[in-house]
């Protein structure tokens, strides 16, 4: 197999197929080639993470994250009515167990007003039992536009309406990039089944990005490390003690949202995650190990110096990862009326988190241009959520660097 396209984007995550739709709509004529390593779309972060249809009330006022946020969730709740994707604004709250919480949850809530954010509203101790009846806290926070939804239909969506638009358009699963050839005009993206040539490349590689990226002969100052969340699904039992979202105040110097509770589309209540390092990329076992992907993890200087800074904090997510009764304690802070036998199966999702050599989280959109290809380097949470806001911004981009017409 030897193919021509006029435009491929390698990565069939959710940011990926929502930009070749983008671009698709945007250049009807064009040919696009979609490039999944996996037999299906959303197979990794999109098809594993919580569900949730974030406000953008978390993001600092300004950023590519915050006003995406915003954006897409608008367009992505239209999206979902019109192609009759599950989904539900269901509404959560911010909750605040103890007073040191209180200065933290004040800055979020002027967050979300600077942001945009509607339907958003302080509440008391009192309003948090009417809304949430099991939960125990101080303070919280209201948000009425957060919601659930199936990322994975949503992304299947986007492909299959891709492929509609445009008989030369075409799919490719099970298709992984090994190597990058560049020839004058035109790259060809060699895949474990055949070849396919395009005009423009643009990469979404997601837990692979940096590693894509270099196949490209892209100089990087940073590296991807994978993080597991592991979850509980409540029971039988227990699931009654969750009505929608229940959130913590977050750990203002990590980048995760702390264990929270989320009601899913099916019904289901999902509680956690937890943020552990990975020792394989793609690993959805607690055992789970890759020589190469540690190595790689290891090797990388910034690794270490973030280490160094997050020690006591990666102690304890480990320690937790390994414990189910550690785990409810730290739920118990929230619905202490929580008992094991409320805990039932487990699952897992593993988050790329890109790291620059300083040990600095990259906390943004992480982009590199190179003569006829785009890299997203890193697109954070919550790109699901932004999914379709970013995916115009990529189509943006690809408009001004490949000068598309």
């Amino acid at each position: 197999m030897n193919v021509s396209f006029d435009i491929a984007v390698v990565g069939g995550g959710i940011v990926g197929v929502a930009a070749a739709y983008k671009l698709q709509t945007a250049f009807p004529d064009k040919s696009i080639a979609l490039i999944e390593k996996e037999t299906r779309l959303a197979n990794h972060q999109t098809g594993n993470n919580s569900g949730v249809i974030h406000s953008g009330l978390y993001y600092k006022p300004g950023s590519y994250k915050a006003k995406n946020c915003v954006d897409g969730r608008r367009e992505l709740v239209a999206f979902a009515k019109e192609h009759n994707i599950s989904h539900d604004i269901c509404g959560k709250v911010i909750v605040a167990t103890d007073k040191s919480e209180l200065p933290h949850m004040e800055k979020i809530y002027e967050r979300a007003l600077l942001n945009g954010v509607e339907d958003v509203e302080k509440i008391t101790a009192d309003q948090v039992k009417e809304i949430e009846p099991y939960v125990q806290g101080i303070a919280g926070i209201r948000v009425g536009c957060t919601g659930i939804i199936d990322y994975r239909a949503t992304t299947e969506k986007l492909g299959e309406l891709l492929e509609g638009m445009q008989e030369r358009s075409k799919i490719f699963l099970g298709h992984e990039v090994t190597d990058v050839e560049k020839g004058t005009n035109s790259t060809t993206l060699i895949t474990n089944k055949g070849k396919i040539e395009a005009k423009y490349v643009i990469y979404c590689g997601g837990l692979q990005a940096d590693r894509l990226a270099k196949k490209d002969n892209v100089k990087l100052d940073m590296s991807v490390l994978g993080f597991r969340g592991d979850y509980y699904v409540l029971s039988e039992r227990g699931k009654h003690k969750v009505k929608n979202l229940i959130y913590p105040v977050p750990n203002p110097e990590f980048p995760f949202l702390g264990v929270h509770f989320t009601r899913m589309v099916d019904g289901d209540v999902e509680c956690g995650p937890n943020a552990v390092f990975v020792f394989k990329r793609e690993g959805y076992k607690k055992t789970d190990f890759d020589f190469s992907d540690t190595a790689a993890a290891l090797t990388f200087g910034g690794t270490w110096k973030f280490f160094a800074k997050h020690w006591r904090y990666g102690i304890e997510e480990y320690r937790r990862a390994f414990s189910k009764r550690l785990f409810l304690e730290t739920l118990q802070r929230l619905i202490p009326s929580l008992e094991m036998d409320d805990l039932s199966e487990e699952r897992a999702g593993v988050r790329a988190m890109a790291l620059s050599d300083k040990g600095e989280m990259i906390d943004d959109f992480k982009i590199e241009y190179k003569e006829n290809s785009i890299h997203i380097l890193n697109a954070p949470s919550p790109a699901a959520t932004a999914c379709l806001a970013i995916g115009e911004e990529v189509k943006n981009m690809a408009v001004k660097h490949f000068n598309l017409a």
